[in-house]
Order: structure tokens, then C-alpha cells, then sequence
């Protein structure tokens, strides 16, 4: 009697699985569809203007392309975070223009060494992000009102520095633009490691799981014991040490430190992140996704160069594509609720 109770009592369990396994299992699918669902549009643009252009399906272009996405990627990889926590930062395309005059002045003016020079815009670039998420905490402020502030700020500070002029800095950084293997760039291949961390952190560590339960409900999470305004800080500093990290490739490319520099990478790095399926409001996003949607905008942005089509044709047609990937996402969220 007994063992057939106990075989009574496991047979279900056996044949039905548990919630929690339920979740995880929907969990993989969504994140398998989202990943095949990006590579699928991306494939699908290549083959297209492969087809409205002889010159596009090439190693050239490809390269091309690599090589000139290092700091929209490094970008979007922090904005990915910010996201995920339900805050946002305008400031990121100002943060790469002050950061590299910060270097410019640094080995020009005060001739440091490349390497202190680097590290002085990035180091700036970490504090200003962390200002910003300081002040975002501390008075309860929007981060879409403090970073619009930070944006004006960063990008006058930018100015003056340099004395709204370009800055010439020479070859001191060309090895981190020059190619070495299949036209790729050294600033390519950090970019892609810091995609990989950036996933790994987001998945596989606590912190990840802490920021993503602090984007769905912050105060859950603070009713739990954890402290939410620490790993939001953490967060926009983040963002601002990855801003200043893209100074860099964007100095090594150019040779020099614009003010003008990074004048709307804000929109495309929150594209790329839409795109890539972060949701606007928090607790939902992944790095990889942000990854695939940087090459989306950037492949599109190289193949309507390619066939000729018009500056406002571009920005037409890069505005409906992430109105597209937002309504998709809205309805891929409806139907998971239900």
C-alpha cells in the first residue's frame, strides 16, 4: 500500500514539471527566438543589399563595418545595463567628446604619456557617469532629466577644453585602429570581449540578477534587504567608463579629439539596445541581443550608403525600423503575460 502510494505520489511529478521548471524552459525558448529572430533580420538586410548593390557582399565592407562600430557596441553594452534597471542616460555621446578631449589636452598640453592620457578620459568619463547616477538616487530624479542636463554640461566642458577646435593627436593610438587579422582592428576585438563580459555579468552573477529584479520591481527587491541605489550608482559609472573606453577607438580612428564627437550616439546606442530587444521600462534585456542590434543599425547604415540613398532617406528609414522593433517587442510582451 504504501509503495503504491509513493508510486502514486511520484508518478506526477515525474510526468508534470514543476513551475519553476516551466519557467526556465520558456525562458530559453523566448531568448533562443529573440537571438534567431535578430540573426534573421540581419541576414535577411545582407542578402538584400547584396542584391541592390555589386559592392556590398564583401570582406571589404565587412571589415569596414567592424571596425567602425567599436565604440557604438562599447556603448551600448553599459546602456543595456541602464536600461535593464529602468533608468536611461542621453549624456553617453557628450561623455565620448569630453573624455577625449580630456585625453587630447592630458598628452598635448600637459604632455603625460598615451597611456596616463587614456586613462585620464576614461577615469572623467566614470566620474561624470557616476554624478549622474549619484544625483539620479540621491534627490529621486529622473536619469532622463539628470543625463539631459550632463549631456549639455559634458558637451560645453568638451568646448572649452578644446577650444572648439579639433585636436590633433597623431598615430599614438593607431594600434588599437589599425588592422591585424582579417581586417579586423584591435578595437574591435575589445569591444567583443567586453560584449562577452558584459553577457556573462548580466547572466551568471548575482549583481546581474540584482539589477534585473531591481528594473522589475525595485521595491520588492528593496523590501528583500538589498539596497537598490548602490548597484544603480554602479551602473551609470558603468556606462560612463565604457563612454570614455569608446573615446578612445573613436581618437585612435580619427587620429584626433572632436568636440563635435559622439554628436547623437545617444540615439543610436539606445536604438541598437531596442533593437536588440532591452525592454524601456526594466527587468528585461540581454547583451547579446544588444550586440546583434548594433550590427543591425550598422550594417543598415552601410548598405544605404552603399545603393546611394540620401542622408534624410536614412534617418526615415532607421526611425521606422526601431518604431518596428518596439511595437514587435510590445507584442512579444503581451503574449508572454498571457
Amino acid at each position: 500500500m504504501n509503495n503504491t502510494s509513493l508510486s502514486q505520489h511520484n508518478g506526477p511529478d515525474k510526468m508534470n514539471p514543476s513551475p519553476a521548471t516551466k519557467t526556465r524552459s520558456h525562458s530559453s525558448w523566448h531568448g533562443l527566438s529573440s537571438y534567431l529572430g535578430l540573426i534573421g533580420a540581419l541576414l535577411g538586410m545582407i542578402v538584400l543589399f547584396s542584391l541592390l548593390s555589386d559592392h556590398f557582399l564583401s570582406i571589404n565592407t565587412f571589415s569596414t563595418i567592424a571596425n567602425q562600430i567599436p565604440d557604438l557596441m562599447v556603448m551600448s553594452v553599459g546602456m543595456t545595463f541602464v536600461l535593464i534597471i529602468a533608468g536611461i542616460d542621453l549624456s553617453v555621446g557628450s561623455l565620448l567628446a569630453l573624455a577625449a578631449a580630456i585625453v587630447s589636452v592630458t598628452f598635448l598640453n600637459l604632455h603625460w604619456n598615451p597611456w596616463a592620457a587614456a586613462m585620464s578620459g576614461v577615469l572623467l568619463a566614470t566620474l561624470v557617469g557616476s554624478l549622474t547616477g549619484f544625483i539620479t538616487v540621491f534627490w529621486r530624479i529622473p536619469s532622463f532629466i539628470v543625463s539631459l542636463g550632463m549631456l549639455e554640461m559634458a558637451r560645453g566642458a568638451a568646448y572649452q577644453l578644446t577650444d572648439s577646435r579639433t585636436a590633433y593627436v597623431g598615430s599614438i593610438y593607431d594600434y588599437l585602429a589599425d588592422p591585424i587579422f582579417l581586417g579586423i582592428s584591435p578595437s574591435f576585438l575589445i569591444a567583443a570581449v567586453v560584449t562577452l563580459v558584459g553577457h556573462l555579468v548580466l547572466t551568471r552573477t548575482i549583481f546581474g540578477r540584482h539589477l534585473i529584479g531591481i528594473g522589475t520591481n525595485e521595491e520588492a527587491v528593496r523590501l528583500s534587504g538589498i539596497n537598490p541605489s548602490p548597484y544603480k550608482i554602479i551602473v551609470f559609472a558603468m556606462m560612463g567608463g565604457l563612454a570614455g573606453l569608446a573615446s578612445l577607438f573613436q581618437v585612435a580612428r580619427l587620429e584626433a579629439a572632436d568636440p563635435n564627437g559622439g554628436v547623437g550616439m545617444e540615439l543610436q546606442v539606445i536604438a541598437a539596445v531596442v533593437i536588440g530587444g532591452t525592454s524601456l521600462m526594466g527587468g528585461r534585456g540581454s547583451v547579446i541581443c544588444t550586440f546583434l542590434g548594433a550590427l543591425i543599425i550598422s550594417v543598415l547604415a552601410a548598405g544605404l550608403a552603399q545603393i546611394g540613398a540620401s542622408e534624410p532617406t536614412k534617418r526615415v528609414i532607421t526611425g521606422a525600423v526601431i518604431i518596428v522593433a518596439v511595437v514587435l517587442d510590445t507584442y512579444r510582451s503581451q503574449r508572454q503575460k498571457k
